[in-house]
């Protein structure tokens, strides 16, 4: 098997992407969209994803050699409905379920792996756990494929589910501690709320208030995703009902302490809370974030809250939201003022219902191309020639997911997340 697997790799095919149907837009525009489109579609399968001589898959995040749980994560999920059909893309994503595994049971606090099982970065951050979780169960529902749940696999979803009962109650149970947090590496002080407590953003950047509320709208989601595995897959009852009872525990507190009133957009879901009451408004780019509320599914796209919560987030009012000569949308405190991120972007066009707001931020995007054809981790909103980060494999693998879902060629499961 696993020569087999180095042979796929040798001979990696190409890849080519569909024909997209671009929104209604002038040539040259279209043109580029198309251009952007095609590189993302092949690039995560030729140039980021590897497999290995143990049957893994290491995926890194781009120009940077390491594996990040979370991108890793959501740079393959564009390929989960090609791999019904292509048994190298099967392996592939095999793989990358496989290696995700080994890497939380070596360290459910890392969020960043090296190829030789190292870890390269100890951020704890909530999602991290999240994605692996998520993408397996995507790729299950789009697939019908159960072989990726090994006892590994499990062993791993144990440690997930370990851990953030763990950092519900941080101060008093968790070991977890890093330089770069206040409070001698604790964070900021947090009251008990049912929440599950994160050092960093999806940003790999320190929160400001260490209950992150779209990381845990994210558990609430994941958790029902794996009390579904568990109780069909496993017939484990009690982790089922451990992973069930923590969904429900996050929402109910979410619900209570996550809204805020914020004349004049009404209730809104802050970004960031401590229990104490305090609340930080802002949104990032990073996903999960506020914006992308219903592309990961915990409320729909017309829900009164998100709507008004969507409205702030793409006003001034939200201090990380910049508007230049170029583009308007989403930056990051990871990056510099007036810096507005292509995964923000094709995020605000996932969740618009609105067809001039789409094509606006299509436009934007394809703006962006400096005339390689990739979209960037970020760029200056009044000068699209100055971006951070030649190669992020993470923006360019959503843009492809959703041009594959305008042309209905995504399963079932992934359909809500990929179509405007």
């Amino acid at each position: 098997m696993l020569a087999a697997l180095a042979s796929l790799s040798a001979a990696r095919p190409a890849l080519a992407a569909p024909t997209a149907e671009m929104p209604s837009k002038p040539v040259a525009v279209s043109a580029t969209l198309q251009r952007i489109y095609q590189r993302a579609y092949d690039e995560a399968y030729s140039r980021h994803a590897v497999l290995q001589s143990d049957g893994t898959t290491f995926v890194s995040t781009g120009d940077i050699g390491m594996e990040w749980l979370r991108d890793s994560s959501a740079v393959m999920t564009a390929y989960i409905g090609l791999a019904r059909t292509d048994s190298y893309v099967r392996a592939m994503l095999h793989g990358t379920i496989a290696r995700q595994a080994k890497y939380i049971r070596i360290d459910p606090y890392a969020n960043a792996f090296t190829v030789d099982y190292r870890v390269a970065e100890r951020k704890f951050e909530v999602d991290s756990l999240l994605y692996p979780v998520w993408f397996s169960y995507l790729y299950w529902k789009g697939t019908g494929d159960q072989s990726i749940f090994t006892p590994e696999v499990h062993a791993a979803f144990k440690t997930v589910l370990e851990t953030l009962r763990t950092e519900q109650r941080h101060r008093q149970r968790s070991r977890y501690r890093s330089s770069e947090l206040a409070n001698g590496g604790l964070g900021t002080p947090v009251a008990y709320t049912g929440l599950v407590w994160t050092g960093f953003r999806p940003s790999d950047d320190a929160a400001r208030f260490q209950f992150n509320i779209p990381d845990n709208m994210l558990a609430v989601v994941v958790l029902r995703d794996l009390t579904e595995i568990e109780r069909t897959v496993y017939r484990n009852r009690r982790m089922a009902q451990n992973a069930w009872g923590l969904s429900v525990e996050i929402q109910r507190a979410i619900e209570r302490y996550g809204l805020i009133n914020d004349p004049p957009y009404g209730r809104i879901y802050a970004y960031e809370i401590d229990g104490y009451g305090h609340a930080n408004l802002m949104d990032d780019a990073n996903i999960p974030s506020l914006l992308s509320i219903p592309y990961f599914g915990y409320v729909g796209t017309n829900d009164v809250a998100y709507q008004a919560t969507r409205r702030f987030v793409l006003s001034p009012s939200d201090p990380y939201f910049f508007a230049g000569k170029y583009a308007s949308g989403i930056g990051s405190p990871h990056t510099p003022h007036g810096y507005v991120w292509p995964l923000a972007l094709v995020m605000q066009a996932l969740t618009s219902t609105d067809a001039s707001e789409v094509g606006r931020v299509m436009g934007y995007l394809a703006a962006s191309d400096t005339g390689d054809h990739r979209l960037h981790e970020s760029f200056n909103s009044d000068w699209p020639e100055s971006y951070t980060r030649d190669d992020f494999a993470w923006p360019n693998a959503l843009f492809a997911q959703m041009m594959l879902g305008r042309q209905n060629r995504l399963p079932p499961v992934l359909e809500s997340m990929a179509r405007y």
